[in-house]
């Protein structure tokens, strides 16, 4: 396979040293949006144009001490230097098959997370509360901050939703995977009778959309305004500064965004819109998923919100993520916020599978062109 993605690298190396020249040229520099895009695929392409021209050095290098095989004087010490060159020509290789693998373009985004109480009433509720301090935890752990947009609080002191917007480098590579629906099984503080009960949250992963990526105008949406409440309808500000944004109301396509955490109501507006663009881009991602989903070897969970991804039993302080066979019975500290074995496994299967899809894709086009 690497023969063919060698054959991609040289295009690689001439828009690597385009994209250096437009960041010295003025107008690059006043444009924030062309900068801020240049300088995220220079960055890209830095790491594979250096292994890359390494590569090209070591190749070079073999071709001359293979020639020197032929002299007597030197054969020995070509020999040697063959072998030293052959093993750094083997980490190179695997070094750019990794560096090629295609990466989630959202990798760096932020993140609206969205989590709601599903199957299970107030022990449901109670568990999204311990999901979002999960991710809070988290999230300080690796330098994200995490800010709650709006709640919906239960009576018993838990939320029928959440949402919180994650902002930080490469915040949706480090959430992406805990998409879906996740389980616990554990026995209520109301059980009286010691019964284990199984009740579910659904967990949304929403890379937030820069203005490239999603097109919206104020005549798509209605806006509502009203006064903010908690539990029980008690009121939390005096002023009407909850927005609700309703998206083509009526329509199959309708959304409804709401935000009243804020005190103001520009800033919840502001809050609500950046949510409102995370899932019209989110339902674009799916749609354009559903349709290459055939095409796809193995599925490391697609964020569809009915699929169950992991299962949290507090008896037996176990933690299994389903979609990679993954267990842990470290339960206490996965609440606690550490999850990097859970997200460096799945992040290391998804590695797997588009390394698996980078290397049959060639074979495929050539298949077809023989055909």
């Amino acid at each position: 396979m690497l023969h063919v993605m060698i054959d991609t690298l040289a295009p690689m190396v001439e828009e690597f040293t385009e994209l250096e020249r437009s960041l010295g040229d003025p107008a690059t520099l006043a444009d924030p949006k062309a900068y801020r895009r240049i300088t995220r695929r220079y960055s890209d392409l830095k790491p594979i144009v250096a292994a890359y021209q390494r590569y090209k050095e070591v190749t070079d290098a073999e071709a001359e001490a293979t020639e020197l095989l032929e002299d007597p004087e030197f054969a020995a010490l070509a020999q040697a230097e063959l072998a030293e060159l052959h093993n750094e020509k083997e980490r190179l290789e695997e070094e750019l098959q990794a560096l090629l693998v295609p990466k989630d373009p959202y990798d760096r985004n932020d993140v609206i997370l969205e989590i709601r109480a599903a199957a299970g009433g107030d022990e449901a509720s109670l568990f999204a509360r311990e999901m979002l301090e999960m991710y809070e935890r988290y999230c300080a752990q690796h330098q994200l901050k995490l800010s709650v947009i709006d709640t919906a609080a239960t009576e018993v002191g838990g939320y029928g939703k959440v949402s919180a917007e994650v902002r930080g480098e490469n915040a949706y590579a480090h959430l992406k995977f805990e998409s879906g629906v996740h389980r616990v099984q554990r026995v209520p503080s109301t059980e009286t009778q010691g019964r284990i009960h199984t009740s579910t949250v659904t967990v949304a992963v929403l890379p937030e959309a820069e203005d490239v990526d999603v097109e919206l105008s104020p005549a798509d949406y209605r806006v509502d305004v009203f006064r903010s409440s908690g539990p029980g309808g008690q009121s939390v500000n005096t002023t009407d500064s909850a927005v609700r944004l309703t998206y083509k109301p009526g329509s199959d396509d309708e959304i409804v965004v709401t935000c009243q955490d804020g005190k103001s109501q520009i800033k919840n507006k502001e809050k609500a819109l950046t949510v409102l663009k995370a899932r019209l881009l989110e339902r674009e991602r799916a749609k354009a998923e559903a349709e290459a989903r055939e095409a796809r070897l193995v599925q490391i969970g697609t964020g569809d919100r009915s699929e169950k991804i992991r299962t949290y039993n507090v008896p037996q302080s176990r933690v299994t993520d389903h979609r990679i066979g993954f267990t842990t019975h470290e339960l206490d500290q996965v609440l606690a916020g550490q999850i990097d074995p859970l997200v460096e496994a799945l992040t290391q299967a998804d590695h797997v599978q588009r390394l698996a899809e980078a290397s049959a894709a060639p074979a495929k086009a050539e298949a077809h062109g023989t055909s």
